[in-house]
């Protein structure tokens, strides 16, 4: 082999044996492994011989196991490159390159050859823990959270199936049951690390438990005062707590350990505009290197000063360089589904589940993201009788589970078709107590209140389902002007419908999608629904207040005018917002940017005016 990689000849001597190497006219596999394709992701793992396995090659293998034990990675990784274009199969070699592509950032190779072991040995724990890391990082959700369940499966008393389960859980936002993962990897002798309790400390935030997490992040700094993870996420915790210097200071420590991690003064940027430092976050951020958020960031505090023209170029540039994509035929197809099947006709034919007197009941907060949801329930769990859920991920869960609840072959929505049949008509009931019984872990059924708030993002989509198990549910749906609501989602970085928020166009075009889908659902269904307007609430907050007290069924109470005395942190991008004033600076924003909405305003007109705004 050539220094670059590149075949020399059809043999080559390795370990004292005669090797096949890839021939002359085939180039190295694009996964960049440095193998040639036909031995490497062309691979056919069903025509596997045992002269594949390697098992002509034992001496060769023995060298290039010894050149990796004693750290000469080149020379490993050329012997297994040689070994596995003449036996593609070889598990000792797929493992020492596999190792080595991931040290060296080479993760489409990495991947590759990961799957391949994989394929040859399920059971491997070792390959299926680093490639369900890799496509976690990478954003292969699905098949990262089988795998993770598989090595639990494996090996349900090792610390680091678990640990591995609960770092996927926390990527994925699931962070209760991310924080179970956790402790049992504590419990089952774990070692208690920096970077174990940082993200444990990270779980319990993201629940609203402030003084939980900095407890643990204290701990965590104990150990490693220099990681930058905690730094940053003990800063983030000062910061909601209202504690601006110690946050600075955090973040001050964090800069001067990692000077060039962007993201830092990102943050700074956000805590001095919480303490009315405006300008001098804009200046923190005009001299550094931005990231895709930090471009929105900037656009924030730009919009927030005034220079709107400067503010829409910053939130453009900031979604160029994140280069999401809206899954705009994936969401067509769903709603189109949800509408097809939700009917009158159809619905007729299922028994609603019996309410539930015996356990707090849910009040649905619907809406768009960047609606008003977040103040919504911020005002209502100030009320002493109403508990704040959050983003409960109940109902999205419900929708996977369901065709394994009803022992249905079908997907969801159709799988409720299933409840036509005699051992199923009753079944409504065993969907609602799996909703209820999914939230114990979350705590909102044990904080003696009569009801809980549900504002997961979107779950207008399952008003169907919701209908069917929650009947007497209260759902409150909160609307804001549309071109507000469309400016909003492209200024921050989303990732919730189907990655609408990508573009202008892309997020005017979903959200008229979802408000059709909801109009569906009003029309083809008895729902205990009120729709509020966020700039009603503005004009006259305690009548609005009032209204929504008196639907929900709970007597008027004064504390909820003072919603942003409430000190629960509210996990959204609104979470800064909700702990002010009601302000008038975010109703009809989009008034100052006429000139860039233009090209949205023929897609969400008819809904504009079906909502009744100018």
């Amino acid at each position: 082999m050539k220094g670059d990689g590149r075949p020399t000849s059809n043999i080559v001597h390795f370990g004292g044996e005669c090797v096949s190497a890839m021939a002359k006219s085939e180039q190295p596999c694009p996964c960049g492994s440095g193998l040639g394709r036909a031995a490497c992701c062309g691979f056919d793992l069903g025509a596997l011989t045992p002269r594949d396995c390697g098992q002509h090659l034992d001496a060769a293998i023995r060298q290039a196991i010894a050149a990796w034990q004693r750290g000469d990675r080149q020379a490993a990784g050329a012997g297994c490159i040689q070994i596995l274009n003449a036996a593609p199969a070889q598990r000792q070699a797929l493992g020492i390159l596999a190792e080595l592509c991931l040290t060296e950032r080479r993760l489409p190779a990495a991947e590759a050859l990961l799957r391949r072991i994989a394929a040859l040995d399920p059971t491997d724990l070792w390959t299926i823990t680093e490639l369900a890391k890799l496509l976690t990082e990478k954003g292969d959700f699905a098949q990262a959270e089988e795998l993770s369940r598989r090595c639990l499966r494996l090996a349900p008393k090792d610390p680091r199936a678990h640990r591995l389960m609960g770092r996927f859980l926390t990527v994925t936002e699931r962070h209760v049951h991310a924080e179970y993962h956790h402790r049992r990897a504590l419990a089952l002798g774990a070692a208690r690390d920096a970077e174990l309790i940082g993200i444990l400390a990270w779980n319990r935030l993201q629940q609203g438990a402030l003084p939980d997490a900095r407890t643990l992040y204290d701990e965590a700094l104990a150990m490693a005062p220099t990681i930058v993870t905690l730094l940053r996420g003990a800063a983030l915790t000062a910061e909601l707590e209202g504690d601006f210097p110690r946050a600075l200071d955090l973040l001050g420590r964090a800069a001067r350990t990692a000077p060039e991690d962007p993201e830092i003064k990102v943050q700074q940027a956000l805590v001095l505009d919480r303490m009315r430092e405006t300008e001098q976050a804009l200046a923190l951020l005009e001299s550094a290197v931005l990231t895709p958020n930090g471009w929105v960031t900037k656009g924030r505090l730009l919009d927030r000063l005034g220079r709107y023209e400067a503010a829409f170029a910053a939130f453009a540039e900031g979604r160029r360089r994140d280069g999401a994509r809206y899954d705009d035929k994936g969401a067509a197809r769903f709603v189109a589904r949800l509408k097809q099947f939700s009917t009158r006709d159809r619905l007729d034919l299922f028994q609603p589940a019996a309410p539930r007197a015996d356990i707090a009941q849910p009040i649905f907060i619907l809406g768009f993201p960047r609606s008003g949801t977040t103040l919504v329930e911020q005002i209502l769990s100030a009320h002493p009788q109403i508990a704040a859920g959050d983003e409960l991920p109940a109902i999205g869960d419900l929708t996977r589970a369901m065709p394994g609840l009803l022992y249905s072959p079908l997907g969801y929505p159709e799988a409720l078709l299933d409840l036509v049949m005699a051992d199923q008509h009753r079944s409504a009931n065993r969907l609602r107590d799996y909703y209820f019984d999914y939230l114990r872990d979350f705590g909102v059924l044990d904080q003696g209140t009569r009801f809980f708030t549900d504002k997961k993002p979107l779950n207008e989509m399952h008003l169907g389902l919701i209908g069917l198990i929650l009947p007497q549910a209260p759902l409150i749906h909160v609307v804001r002007h549309p071109l507000d609501v469309v400016l909003s989602v492209f200024s921050n970085l989303m990732t919730y419908g189907y990655f609408c928020g990508a573009s202008l166009e892309s997020a005017a075009r979903h959200y008229v999608l979802i408000a059709d889908l909801v109009e569906h659902y009003r029309a083809q269904m008895q729902l205990t629904y009120r729709r509020v307007r966020y700039e009603d609430l503005v004009d006259d907050q305690e009548a609005a207040v009032r209204g929504l007290l008196d639907f929900v069924g709970v007597e008027f109470d004064q504390r909820c005018l003072a919603f942003h005395e409430n000190r629960r942190y509210a996990r959204t991008a609104s979470a800064r917002q909700v702990t002010e004033k009601l302000y008038t600076s975010s109703r009809y924003r989009h008034r100052n940017y006429g000139r860039e909405l233009a090209v949205i305003e023929p897609i969400l007109r008819p809904v504009i005016e079906r909502l009744g705004y100018a």
